[in-house]
């Protein structure tokens, strides 16, 4: 009986202990505004939350407990739990920032106290102060933003000729990096570059309802055909993929090379502070059979981690917490480092990937985009996958990084907050660091009897040829578990006319239109491989005519097209029609649907602050 009497007392204090804890909900805001991606943790624990673009949180603690609530800028609040399961807290900006705000604001260079005198200069209000502050803040971001961030030129998709032209291809597109950058850009109150915007990567962004697969293939494709809401004479076409889903057990051990910059350029708050804290979530998500190595560079590249498991999760975050920045960028010298480690505990049937977490100026070495892909290309023989990670502002290297990713059989994520850093490597654990299928085509060949002209409306840097579709050394796009992908078409239907099609000749040598298959609109064809698959596998889809309403569209169809036409607008696209930003509301709102997770009002709240 002795031997039972420890173990019986363990069980009544574990019993006790989770009788005691309970679910705390509350709002953090500032003033009357909420605050999404702040934070809300146990003290002296681990444990802890994020809030959504409510500012609402919600998590599990016991009375006694103190919960510390942080945000950028703010002031830290610690509450002790007592008996109420609702903890709202107000929250007010860090005394020492709004110090510096005024500093700046005058142009002086000596700091002055808020509560002191300060001779000629009048003292305003909080939010005086807060808008000069934002105004400096403005002003000096264009500076940097016109002289140092870079992103690869786009030519918008025009309309082409089925007679001439009746097969598009393309490759898939997972990125969603463009989409965070660009409503970081807003959320500044900037300028928007025209080529920072991928519309296929602000659709991409969000999470569609598509139906898992049910076949042996891993992804399902999903079609739709209405008309054009912003174009009564056109129709737009829908092609969806919902990747299959695995839980994070099914997913087979993984191999992570964490390869961060930590050079002079990355000191700011929004780039090394807050990568150390995004990776701190995903560490979180680690098991036991999981392992880490950590490589940095800055003028040179070294190993600050050798491969520790998952379940030494405080080994890892103590590594992360001892990372400062300073130096020049040997990138190059990081990623050959990166990938001779990840090949060294190279897992046969596991998950080997390298996580590259970079504002992306690469200013030592290899340094060219051409050199970089270069590398990237010879590297990802070993079977390793690349995913890259921009943060930060003003020193960003958009095209470049958006190479690595495309050249490394990755994807390309920017993270600009924390509530991002929770998306992708919490909510979207699976899909980013994992992937279920690799070199991912599309092609489909539209009908000239019931299509005049067509235009695939974003993924202007992923066209590929026509040949390149069965051409197996022809590099694609992966798509990871849990991913949605989605392309959208504008269809100028036989027998309209159109400012858009330019007239050409009759062809002297072309077959006539074969009479058959009158009622197909379209063929899909999507050709992919295995993860450590060499050999492409393909599937068909026949699509058929409908003359459905927009009206009559799903959810899902009325909330990508919103988000397309956004797009179209903040790059002053020729094929709007003149739908202007009240369209794109109207629509999302049209779509919103489900919003569990607040993307898509968020997206609304973003568009009506323009």
């Amino acid at each position: 009986m002795k031997t039972y009497l420890p173990l019986l007392l363990s069980l009544f204090i574990a019993f006790q202990v989770n009788a005691q804890k309970k679910v705390i909900t509350g709002v953090i805001s500032e003033d009357s505004n909420p605050l999404p991606g702040a934070s809300v943790i146990i003290k002296g624990t681990m444990e802890g939350t994020l809030t959504d673009f409510d500012g609402r949180y919600s998590l599990e603690a016991s009375k006694g407990d103190t919960l510390v609530y942080s945000c950028l800028g703010f002031k830290i609040v610690e509450i002790k739990v007592e008996n109420s399961t609702e903890i709202n807290v107000k929250m007010t900006v860090d005394s020492a920032l709004l110090e510096e705000v005024v500093v700046i604001g005058y142009g002086t260079s000596k700091k002055r106290s808020l509560t002191g005198a300060v001779r000629g200069v009048r003292i305003r209000g909080m939010s005086s102060i807060r808008k000069s502050y934002r105004n400096k803040k403005v002003q000096n971001y264009e500076n940097t933003v016109s002289s140092n961030e870079s992103y690869k030129k786009i030519n918008e998709n025009v309309f082409k000729n089925s007679k001439l032209n009746p097969l598009s291809t393309f490759s898939i597109d997972v990125d969603k990096a463009s989409y965070t950058n660009v409503r970081r850009i807003i959320n500044n109150g900037q300028k928007v570059p025209k080529d920072a915007v991928k519309i296929e990567e602000f659709i991409n962004y969000f999470k569609y309802n598509y139906p898992q697969p049910n076949s042996k293939h891993p992804f399902s494709i999903n079609t739709e055909v209405a008309q054009t809401p912003w174009n009564k004479t056109t129709k737009i076409v829908k092609i969806g993929l919902q990747g299959k889903e695995l839980d994070k057990e099914n997913i087979p051990n993984s191999n992570f090379v964490f390869l961060l910059d930590v050079s002079g350029s990355m000191y700011n708050s929004n780039k090394l502070p807050l990568l150390k804290s995004a990776f701190k979530i995903l560490v979180n998500q680690l098991r036991e059979t999981d392992k880490v190595s950590i490589v940095v560079y800055a003028g040179a590249a070294g190993v600050v981690l050798k491969p520790t498991s998952g379940a030494n999760k405080e080994k890892i975050i103590a590594a992360l917490n001892k990372l400062e920045s300073g130096g020049s960028t040997a990138g190059g010298q990081g990623i050959k480092l990166a990938y001779k480690l990840a090949e060294k505990n190279f897992i046969k049937g596991g998950n080997n990937r390298i996580i590259l977490a970079t504002d992306g100026d690469f200013n030592v070495g290899a340094s060219s985009d051409s050199e970089m892909e270069n590398l990237i290309v010879e590297k990802r023989k070993s079977g390793v996958f690349l995913t890259v990670l921009g943060f930060g502002y003003g020193n960003l290297k958009d095209a470049k990084l958006e190479t690595l990713a495309n050249k490394g059989n990755g994807n390309y994520g920017y993270i600009d907050t924390m509530q991002e850093a929770n998306k992708i490597f919490g909510e979207e654990f699976a899909g980013t660091m994992y992937t279920i299928a690799k070199d991912v085509k599309i092609q489909v060949e539209f009908n000239p009897k019931k299509v005049q002209a067509y235009r695939l409306i974003g993924y202007e840097n992923r066209l590929l040829n026509a040949e390149d579709f069965k051409d197996d050394k022809k590099d694609a796009g992966e798509l990871g578990s849990g991913h949605t992908v989605t392309a959208l078409y504008e269809i100028i239907p036989v027998g309209i006319k159109s400012d858009y099609l330019k007239g050409v000749d009759k062809l002297k040598y072309t077959k006539a239109l074969n009479n058959n298959y009158t009622d197909e609109l379209f063929t899909v064809k999507f050709r992919y491989k295995k993860p450590d698959g060499n050999k492409s596998i393909e599937l068909v889809k026949v699509v058929k005519d409908s003359n459905g309403t927009f009206e009559q569209a799903s959810t899902d169809f009325k909330f990508s097209s919103a988000v397309a036409l956004f797009g179209m607008n903040l790059t002053k696209s020729k094929f709007t029609n003149k739908a202007k930003f009240n369209k794109v509301i109207e629509l999302a709102k049209a779509g919103r649907g489900n919003d569990e997770r607040g993307y898509r009002a968020e997206f609304i709240r973003l568009v009506e602050s323009i």
